[in-house]
């Protein structure tokens, strides 16, 4: 007879194999940054960018890409507004340069070696893992 405390460890494999599961069921995505979208045709749109995502990673990445276009949607609004308004518009931009460097780091993180290449190549954003090496 089996105690509730022996059965924890398989209940504990068995979460940790859904886990690798759904890691394991990655699938290509092509990315246009531009315009905000993920694709799963190369055909059906011009792309920059070669993922592997599971669902998960999708959709945040999606939300990710969501809240980029309601912030330039937000930038649009307000300069045509007021287009010569004395606002920062630098306090503007760096909220939007946040954004983006947090989608450039998600997609560094799903890309694949090409997509790491090129994300590094741009220097847009600071590569997990990697410290900036100074001089002196």
């Amino acid at each position: 007879m089996t105690t509730e405390h022996e059965k924890e460890p398989h209940r504990e494999e068995a979460q940790a194999g859904a886990q690798d599961a759904s890691f394991d069921a990655r699938k290509t995505y092509y990315v246009a940054v531009g315009g905000a979208q993920i694709l799963e045709d190369p055909e059906a749109a011009a792309y920059e960018l070669v993922i592997r995502a599971n669902e998960e990673e999708l959709n945040r990445l999606q939300e990710l890409f969501e809240e980029l276009v309601s912030w330039d949607e937000a930038q649009t609004f307000h300069f045509a507004k007021t287009p010569y308004t004395s606002f920062s518009t630098d306090r503007i931009n760096l909220g939007y340069d946040l954004l983006l460097k947090r989608v450039y780091t998600m997609l560094y993180e799903l890309g694949t070696e090409s997509t790491r290449a090129h994300i590094k190549s741009i220097a847009f954003v600071e590569i997990p893992g990697e410290k900036e090496t100074s001089d002196s």
